[in-house]
């Protein structure tokens, strides 16, 4: 298991939090997703042979947020 953190910006409520984390968690190979408002990242716990981080980006933008 390898941890990341990933910037997500366009966050401005609780909601908002909980569809990153859902969409996150959702991803194969992903173990734990913790999603903080503030300051606007995702930290992420995952198995780098199942899913990218590039992937985990995708699909934050996938759901209408930016990730970097």
């Amino acid at each position: 298991m390898e941890t990341t953190i990933l910037k997500v910006s366009g966050m401005s409520c609780g909601g908002c939090v909980k569809s990153v984390t859902n969409v996150l968690a959702a991803l194969p190979g992903v173990a734990k997703a913790e999603v903080i408002l503030q300051p606007g990242e995702a930290k992420v716990e995952f198995d780098p042979a199942q899913v990218t981080r590039d992937a985990m980006k995708q699909a934050i933008d996938d759901a209408g947020f930016e990730a970097s």
